[in-house]
């Protein structure tokens, strides 16, 4: 984006009719500096270059970024790897010359450590306005809050409860939200850089009882994040409860086929039917401007 166009020049400048002429993006991370001279051109050639500078500069290709855990980018994403996440497909359902889809999720992160690990501010330095975030946090929340192994567990439930820990991990002091503080952040500051977000329920694990899959309880981070996006108006897709209807037309026999490791973690064959489903989410999404960037 094009925040300002400067000319400077001296009276020799001048009289040689040549400008400098400075083009400043957003937060100041590419600056170019062109020198026109204008002997050949009249006053009207100049300001028809700068106009289609402008134009040029401000003309913002949308970037639709995903982040989350291992179950939405298992390891790098690779596909020879033997476990495959949901968001490792999206961009094949895209036309990427028109948006480009960033992959950002990355494994053992719950929704507090992808922000302390500073990935979120990475993000937050390109984010701008026509962007999109879809966002699927909650199956590593459930841990300890300040355990040596991980230290990565979030405070139940949605409120504004907080505790200072020590982290042994970090090696200093921390305060530790709810889910719902570190989803509802991830949403407002989406929104605040004119971007769009999209809030996911967790996919379901390969649990079944009585043939029908164990489902994440209204009171856990399925019911959370549902809530989270009610109250801040962002975009819903209830994936803990799509992706567990098409499992059960499946059956357990097929679904297990799709974790060959543990309960958790799809394969590239469960991967890419979870990305389908989000795939369908989005095409459902009412209004929102990020399904006319699908393939048709």
């Amino acid at each position: 984006m094009i925040t300002q166009i400067k000319t400077n020049y001296t009276n020799a400048d001048y009289n040689k009719r040549k400008f400098r002429i400075r083009v400043i993006r957003k937060n100041q991370c590419n600056k170019k500096t062109l020198t026109i001279n204008m002997k050949p051109f009249k006053l009207f050639t100049l300001l028809f270059i700068l106009a289609a500078m402008a134009f040029i500069s401000n003309t913002h290709k949308p970037v639709f970024y995903i982040i989350g855990d291992s179950t939405v980018k298992n390891g790098s994403g690779s596909s020879t790897n033997l476990l495959q996440g949901w968001g490792s497909f999206i961009a094949d359902y895209f036309d990427t010359t028109k948006i480009t889809v960033e992959n950002y999720a990355i494994g053992g992160r719950s929704s507090r450590t992808f922000l302390t690990d500073g990935r979120w501010d990475k993000i937050l330095r390109t984010l701008q306005k026509g962007d999109y975030v879809i966002m699927q946090f909650g199956h590593n929340d459930g841990g300890a809050l300040d355990d040596t192994a991980r230290a990565r567990g979030t405070i139940k439930g949605i409120g504004d409860d907080s505790v200072e820990i020590y982290n042994p991990i970090r090696k200093q002091k921390e305060v530790v939200h709810t889910y719902g503080w570190y989803m509802r952040k991830y949403v407002n500051d989406t929104k605040a850089a004119g971007a769009v977000p999209i809030v996911c329920s967790p996919i379901p694990h390969n649990d079944w009882e009585n043939s029908k899959v164990k489902r994440w309880s209204d009171n856990s981070y399925a019911g959370w994040a549902k809530q989270v996006a009610e109250s801040e108006g962002a975009y819903f897709i209830d994936l803990n409860n799509l992706v567990s209807d098409r499992y059960e037309e499946l059956g357990p026999d097929k679904v297990k086929t799709f974790f060959p490791r543990d309960h958790t973690h799809t394969n590239k064959e469960g991967g890419m039917l979870n990305t389908e489903i989000v795939i369908n989410g989005i095409k459902n999404l009412k209004n929102c401007q990020l399904k006319k960037y699908l393939l048709k």
